[in-house]
């Protein structure tokens, strides 16, 4: 399996894609349908605003953008013709949709419709480009300078640090549960011992293998080093997605948080915060832990694929639209909305995190089919060991239980 693997690591975040458009290309669509299905986040409705220009005369345009796209899009794109014509995705939820067989490979329409992509945006699997990526992502840390300075201690770099920082932070009176991060029990709970996990050196699986291989030190230390960090949380942590933090740190709740590069824009804008917010908010690199090099983050990409269970037509129709919505031209408005794999981006105070982690040499977060078997059994069965009802070891042989029970339906495990 051939994957994007030097799509965070390299000169692309820094600069562009290098793509080379032709001046005055257009939509050039006459008919078809295009629906798509999405996350919801400035910069996606960016690129879907962008690509509903091309609905013009028979063109039929509708859109989802919603934070519950991971739950809905197998079901979605399992109808025949399919409720979506794309799915924008990225590195863990373009899985489910290959291992059903529900986007199609998109060759030939690169060839006809994508010469002005870069090579670098083509996400290849098995000797088929699967997706077409246009930004990057990765979780890292977001801290109040002022707040810091206050309590005397300098921007963390560990998550030892961190918990030194939120202590003294609390200590000192200057805040209460001064720390946060995407805890929600699922998907989230789930990303953030993968994150942690694997700054630790930690390998999911036996190798060679499907079989998993978590219930160890390094998972035992992961989980405790979420709950000691998390001690310096609200309460109400597992119900923490990333609309719950950041609307926390817009109101000026937090000193400290782990959230994605992709907030980083509507964090640092003038809207729903105030100046003495956005003025000392720094966005830095992930913190690492137990004494490693790499990041406890995981790199991501995000990019838009095409269903397979629709009409050539449509298929045809919704491409090009997507294509334009990741035109340079989007660079004009909206450059400071993400960490952009387009031929323009220009680096701003919004990307300082994402870059910043991805030049540390931090993991892309695995592209194994079975990956996402083992991403939802660790979001259904850590919650128990963070509310302290557990143990790690407990909570870690409860999630390789639940994971070899599907991986064995699903034929990964003999």
């Amino acid at each position: 399996m051939t994957i994007f693997r030097t799509l965070l690591a390299t000169s692309a975040l820094a600069a562009s894609a290098g793509a080379v458009w032709a001046e005055g290309h257009g939509c050039g669509i006459e008919s078809g349908r295009i629906n798509i299905l999405a996350n919801d986040f400035p910069a996606l409705r960016a690129v879907v605003d962008r690509a509903e220009t091309c609905a013009t005369g028979g063109v039929e345009f509708s859109s989802n953008l919603t934070t519950e796209h991971k739950d809905i899009q197998v079901a979605a794109l399992s109808a025949n013709p399919a409720e979506y014509t794309a799915a924008i995705v990225a590195n863990a939820s373009i899985l489910p949709l290959m291992n059903e067989g529900l986007i199609r490979p998109l060759d030939d329409l690169v060839a006809e419709h994508g010469q002005n992509l870069s090579p670098t945006q083509l996400i290849t699997i098995n000797g088929q480009v699967m997706a077409v990526a246009f930004m990057a992502n990765a979780q890292h840390l977001f801290v109040r300078e002022d707040i810091l300075a206050e309590a005397g201690i300098e921007i963390p770099t560990t998550y030892e640090q961190v918990i030194e920082a939120a202590a003294a932070i609390e200590e000192a009176g200057i805040m209460d549960d001064p720390f946060a991060m995407n805890t929600a029990v699922g998907w989230n709970l789930a990303e953030e011992f993968v994150n942690m996990y694997l700054g630790l050196g930690g390998e999911f699986f036996e190798p060679g293998t499907a079989n998993v291989a978590i219930n160890n030190e390094t998972g035992i230390q992961a989980l405790e080093m979420l709950s000691q960090v998390n001690a310096y949380a609200d309460p109400d942590f597992l119900t923490f997605d990333s609309n719950a933090t950041g609307a926390l740190w817009e109101s000026g709740e937090l000193a400290l948080a782990v959230m994605w590069g992709s907030r980083g824009s509507t964090i640092l804008d003038d809207e729903g915060s105030t100046e003495e917010v956005t003025s000392n908010t720094r966005l830095v690199a992930a913190p690492t832990v137990g004494g490693g090099d790499r990041p406890a983050s995981t790199l991501w990409w995000d990019g838009f694929t095409i269903s397979a269970n629709i009409s050539d037509e449509d298929a045809e129709a919704t491409f090009i639209a997507l294509v334009n919505g990741i035109d340079p031209a989007l660079m004009e408005d909206h450059n400071d909305k993400a960490v952009w794999l387009i031929e323009g981006y220009q680096p701003g105070p919004a990307a300082e995190g994402v870059a910043t982690t991805a030049q540390m040499g931090t993991a892309p977060y695995p592209m194994l089919p079975y990956m996402g078997l083992l991403h939802t059994a660790l979001g259904n069965e850590l919650a128990e060991f963070m509310q302290g009802t557990e143990s790690a070891e407990q909570a870690l042989a409860d999630v390789e239980a639940a994971y070899t029970t599907t991986a064995r339906e699903q034929g990964y495990i003999q």
